[in-house]
């Protein structure tokens, strides 16, 4: 189970906004990349600043997640899909992930070793998932650490460093274990996704000659 199952429900939420900004002539490229470009700003001024800037990361992780449909939706439902849209919506949430998770290393006692660990294996899942689309299968989402999933757990872990003036010395663990998790969602994802494949040959028969 993964909080990406919310997805369709999310997505009906928005569906009127989304209208009106097609109307406005707002493009899902635009969205991706006003999202990517956020994000990183966002990121660059968490290093080394107040602790209750921190704050700041739910609400975004929230709207963000909102554009990452918005985006989806204008591209599928109002004909806007391009190649270079596949390109920026891959690769900005790999660096967006990056650099929004990056200041977390900068708080003690978390350091450069578990958030790396963490950006390392959360790239690396979003890389197993694109990568079922090339052997034949579809973008696999699964979990139990998808995207969203990632976004939840430091938001958390924000407010808890916004509201405090020190973590606990256990608290890295948080972060080792979202890595691990990570880690594992990779796992699921070529699982899942070679069994995506071995059922749809058995649906289609033996080859006939």
């Amino acid at each position: 189970m993964t909080i990406y199952a919310l997805k369709s429900r999310f997505q009906a939420i928005l569906r009127p906004i989304v209208r009106r900004l097609y109307g406005a002539g707002v493009t899902a490229n635009q969205v991706t990349v006003t999202a990517w470009v956020v994000s990183v700003s966002i990121g660059l001024a968490l290093i080394g600043g107040p602790r209750v800037w921190f704050a700041a990361i739910p609400v975004w992780m929230l709207l963000r997640m909102a554009l990452n449909a918005v985006d989806g939706m204008l591209a599928r439902e109002f004909g806007q899909k391009s190649s270079l849209g596949a390109y920026l919506n891959e690769l900005s949430d790999v660096v967006s992930d990056a650099a929004l998770y990056l200041p977390f290393a900068f708080v003690a006692p978390l350091d450069w070793r578990p958030i790396c660990a963490a950006i390392f294996a959360s790239a690396l899942s979003e890389m197993t998932g694109t990568v079922a689309v090339m052997t034949g299968a579809s973008r696999r989402y699964d979990g139990p650490m998808g995207k969203s999933d990632r976004a939840f757990v430091f938001s958390l872990l924000a407010i808890w460093i916004a509201v405090t003036t020190v973590l606990p010395e256990w608290a890295h663990w948080i972060v080792w274990a979202i890595a691990g998790l990570a880690a594992l969602t990779s796992v699921n994802r070529v699982k899942n996704g070679l069994k995506e494949l071995a059922d749809k040959a058995g649906a289609a028969g033996p080859e006939v000659r």
